[in-house]
């Protein structure tokens, strides 16, 4: 170890390169009990950018009743233009534009979630132009995420995906349950790659394979991936959505990297779960995987001493210790940690 980082070995058959898709605001606060205040969301949301993290899921555009923690989507969007944390494909004034080449990556690109097209019509007027909706590769987690059977919920995202993509937003589709659900069990390769790739006809850029409660193993991912590829879906058009319910969120992202996948979904400090799948826990912490990815040899582009004071400051907030170990290993000894 060298000042606090890991000594970086690089292994055959890894990218060079990962681009880290932090869910830390979105996806990891929507399940807490007390609702966190806006400004320290935005405050997070920046600390976030600063630690070199260039992707970082801010909100959700869902009804209130549904997910209260999130009811001040609008404000904090406000709040982080107001504060200059205005996202790379984000245009000011609800103006209509395409994500622009020229702007500078020092800005994050902030996409958010939206569940229909009235949380699209929202988005949209407040300028964002980088959207997710949130799919499912069961009928039991559709039915109790959505209210929808599998069929209906696609049908519902179709004319989302469509105007978003005639606004020039781009657009990812998560879809979850991919390995495992706590209703139905097993869930088989086939039926994942058949939903997803329904999702990518429907014209999404991105999809994000999620094991929701954390179940899967690395033959598991093996398998939904040579799956993927048999149906001619590159590599470079998915992305992996772990949960470290039993510890296994590393050993299966690194089995992604080896099958070609280069955008990975994390969570400073470990926080988050689901409000709809009790059974998941926090999800694979940025911090433990910022370590893994610079010991191999990795670029991410992250700063992982100021991403670990990050978490020891929200952590603070939330009144408990970050569950990561990298950050509860760090926080002693890192020179930029804050209280």
């Amino acid at each position: 170890m060298i000042d606090g980082l890991p000594m970086p070995v690089p292994a055959e058959g890894l990218p060079g390169r990962v681009r880290i898709h932090e869910v830390g605001p979105r996806d990891g606060l929507q399940n807490e009990q007390a609702t966190v205040p806006v400004e320290v969301k935005a405050e997070f949301i920046r600390r976030l950018a600063d630690a070199g993290l260039s992707t970082i899921e801010a909100t959700s555009f869902v009804h209130p009743r549904w997910v209260p923690q999130l009811a001040d989507a609008e404000e904090l969007m406000a709040l982080l233009a107001e504060q200059g944390t205005r996202g790379a494909h984000t245009t000011p004034e609800g103006a209509v534009a395409a994500p622009d080449a020229s702007v500078s990556t020092a800005a994050p690109r902030l996409p958010v979630l939206v569940p229909n097209e009235r949380g699209l019509d929202r988005a949209l007027a407040l300028g964002v132009r980088e959207i997710a909706v949130f799919g499912s590769a069961t009928e039991s987690f559709a039915r109790a995420n959505l209210n929808r059977t599998v069929d209906e919920s696609l049908a519902m995202f179709e004319p989302v995906v469509a105007r978003a993509k005639e606004a020039g937003a781009e657009v990812r589709g998560y879809l979850s349950m991919c390995f495992g659900d706590p209703w139905e069990g097993p869930v088989s390769a086939d039926q994942v790659v058949r939903v997803g790739r329904r999702l990518l006809d429907l014209g999404c850029d991105e999809l994000s394979l999620g094991d929701t409660i954390g179940v899967a193993t690395p033959g598991q991912v093996a398998a939904v991936l040579t799956g993927f590829d048999a149906a001619g879906v590159p590599a470079g058009r998915l992305a992996v959505h772990f949960h470290d319910t039993y510890g296994q969120a590393l050993a299966n992202t690194l089995t992604a990297l080896r099958h070609g996948v280069t955008t990975v979904d994390s969570s400073a400090g470990g926080l988050g779960g689901c409000p709809y799948a009790k059974s998941a826990t926090g999800n694979l912490a940025t911090e433990d995987l910022v370590w893994m990815l610079h010991g191999l040899g990795i670029e991410t582009g992250v700063d992982l001493g100021l991403l670990t004071a990050t978490s020891v400051w929200m952590a603070a907030h939330l009144g408990r210790p970050s569950p990561s170990r990298t950050v509860r290993a760090l926080a002693g000894t890192t020179s930029h940690q804050e209280q």
